[in-house]
């Protein structure tokens, strides 16, 4: 009970100084970063697992999750590929200061190297009026009564209130990963690596086709359809460190596969780049936490500097009227440090 007071009193502080995100954000795989390891040995039962996550960053945002796990052995051999074979059922509660997340997620491991997983998500949301920061709307272009914008341009109005929408997402993906110690054995062999790649679908009931809409106080440029999510991670376990358990570098990519008319006019189709180094720590057999340095791809535009609408305090110009630089689309920038601490109850 005194670990889950510090985690809500801390989501209680962080819910005075959340600011809305008005750049992309990439789904998150920190989670699943904190369990690249060999696989499992041989377990003769079920196993129940369940723990705290909190997560934080510099931009600033917070979540609150709590995960239930059940591990069942299946399919398991007597070879070191499939000893460690199984079913996991994990199910997930998110809260953050501007919405709720419920998450399901069923995931078999035929052996070692391999993970298959289907999962869906329900969320609603709501806006954090104390600081002006949306959770969940719509994002409408309006006509630019104020002259702020050339060459009919419209500005963004955010349509929305609490629980007026449901969002859900379902996906399917795989997972290979690979321990260089599992083929050289050795302390100091623990090169490991991990890929994994997903097609989802998302929605948000209120919306349209082709209507952009939020979540979680992001950029508003989510829309219904389906959409592409990979990742790659490469770390190194460490040997003789008592506290300092894994360093890796991880690669994002995401990419919406619908078909918006005029999407390649603002950039919609680029595939979004998100680079991180990750610092994982295991504190003891309850606590661990990492640490992620991230960076990202940004678009270029001819017609819009975000830039002077922050400083200015203006009203933003619709992404669907933004004109991408073809000439030199991307830029690479510094997103956030984000912290992920993990408490098993």
């Amino acid at each position: 009970m005194r670990k889950i007071a510090f985690i809500l009193g801390l989501i209680l502080l962080a819910q005075a100084v959340i600011a809305q995100e008005e750049v992309e954000v990439a789904e998150s795989v920190f989670e699943e970063v904190m369990e690249v390891t060999p696989a499992a040995e041989q377990q003769s039962g079920v196993i129940s697992k369940n723990g705290l996550v909190l997560q934080v960053s510099t931009l600033p945002e917070a979540k609150l999750i709590f995960n239930q796990n059940f591990i069942f052995p299946v399919l398991q051999g007597e070879g070191g590929l499939t000893s460690g074979n199984n079913l996991r059922l994990k199910l997930s509660a998110e809260i953050t200061p501007v919405g709720f997340n419920g998450i399901f997620e069923t995931i078999l491991t035929p052996i070692a190297f391999l993970e298959f997983a289907v999962g869906g998500r329900a969320s609603v949301g709501w806006p954090f009026d104390l600081l002006n920061v949306v959770g969940t709307g719509l994002n409408q272009p309006v006509e630019d009564t104020q002259g702020l914008y050339s060459g009919g341009a419209k500005v963004e109005e955010y349509n929305g209130g609490a629980f007026d929408a449901l969002m859900y997402k379902a996906w399917a993906g795989g997972t290979f990963q690979f321990d260089l110690a599992a083929v050289i054995p050795g302390d100091w062999n623990h090169i490991v690596m991990q890929t994994y790649h997903e097609i989802n679908y998302q929605a948000n009931t209120s919306a349209m086709e082709g209507e952009g809409w939020y979540f979680e106080a992001d950029s508003g440029e989510n829309c219904n359809g389906l959409n592409y999510y990979g990742s790659i991670v490469l770390g190194y376990q460490m040997p003789l460190s008592p506290v300092l358990k894994m360093v890796a570098f991880m690669v994002e990519m995401d990419k919406y596969l619908y078909n918006t008319p005029g999407r390649t006019v603002w950039g919609d189709d680029l595939i979004r780049w998100h680079v991180s180094n990750i610092l994982q720590f295991q504190v003891s057999e309850k606590f661990g936490f990492g640490i992620v340095t991230q960076f990202r791809t940004m678009r270029n535009f001819t017609n819009f500097d975000l830039g002077y609408a922050k400083r200015n305090d203006i009203n933003k110009m619709h992404y669907q009227s933004r004109i991408l630089d073809t000439d030199n689309p991307l830029r690479f920038e510094f997103y956030r440090v984000a912290g992920l601490f993990s408490f098993s109850l």
